[in-house]
């Protein structure tokens, strides 16, 4: 016989992402900020200029990575990859 009970559980649930970078503070359920927002997380190799075995985290929202990184990133549109025959 398997006996059953009802049990409350609690969880914690992200609310909001922070930007390392402007601190502008953007709530979950905004989701085309969130789905865009990018989280970069590594361990420093051996001579990592991070230092040996560091953890380095960054959460970026899309607009400082555009003003940061944007001159150095190509960026490809998905339209032109489609007709791009070659």
């Amino acid at each position: 016989m398997i006996k059953c009970e009802t049990r409350m559980v609690e969880q914690t649930e992200p609310v909001k992402v922070i930007c390392d970078i402007c601190k502008k503070e953007y709530l979950c359920d905004d989701v085309m900020e969130i789905q865009e927002f990018h989280h970069i997380r590594f361990t420093g190799g051996y001579h990592s200029v991070f230092g040996d075995g560091s953890t380095v985290e960054l959460d970026i929202c899309q607009h400082c990575l555009k003003e940061k990184l944007g001159e150095y990133l190509p960026i490809e549109d998905e339209e032109e990859d489609e007709n791009d025959d070659s």
